[in-house]
């Protein structure tokens, strides 16, 4: 009876271990993917955030310098619709001729794939519960030359709520060793870059 009862135990402890072998095995990975996932969405907001900025910049020869105009600028700003042809004096056909022929609302154009887009929801964080993403914009000097720059970033522990809290302070603390910015960031409020750090 004894020895029934050991084999019962010993095979509960197997499966217990084999349980636990394979989750810690697994967590990892899943941690990997589902990181991906979320990294992917934050990045297609981070484009699009740029992509607005460049806009404002184009027009107004600076970058917006809060969210609130960023948002106002999307709502109401309207953007160019360009025409460019050749231009028919040009015997070597590389010269063009720029005619705007209309203009187009910047929600319209940049957000025209999402369906029922609130300008107000660019600055959130996804997936932070109500995080803002951390917003600056300013001009810097380079070589006596005054050049506007901007930034927009937001760190893991925002965008990765939720997830195995020990991965994510390793992953941290590996960025932090090789002094990167631990999460995503496009632009740079120290030099005259739009990239984003997922780009390099």
């Amino acid at each position: 009876m004894k020895s029934i009862a050991l084999k019962v135990f010993l095979s509960i402890v197997i499966v217990l271990l084999g349980y636990m072998v394979v989750k810690s095995i697994m967590e990892p990975v899943r941690f990997k993917n589902e990181k991906a996932d979320r990294e992917k969405i934050v990045i297609q907001l981070l484009k699009e955030i740029r992509e607005v900025q460049v806009a404002y910049k184009g027009i107004h020869k600076e970058y917006a310098g809060t969210f609130d105009t960023l948002i106002n600028f999307i709502k109401e700003g309207e953007i160019p619709v360009v025409n460019i042809i050749s231009d028919p004096t040009d015997t070597t056909y590389t010269k063009t001729i720029n005619d705007t022929t209309s203009y187009i609302n910047v929600g319209d154009s940049i957000f025209k794939h999402r369906a029922d887009f609130n300008p107000e929801s660019i600055q959130y964080i996804p997936y932070s519960n109500g995080e803002v993403f951390v917003f600056a914009s300013g001009i810097i000097e380079i070589n006596k030359v005054r050049v506007p720059v901007f930034e927009v970033s937001a760190e893991y522990i925002h965008f990765l709520l939720g997830m195995d809290e020990q991965l994510i302070l390793n992953l941290i603390k590996k960025k932090n060793e090789f002094e990167r910015f631990p999460g995503l960031k496009v632009g740079s409020i120290t030099e005259a870059s739009t990239d984003g750090n997922w780009e390099f």
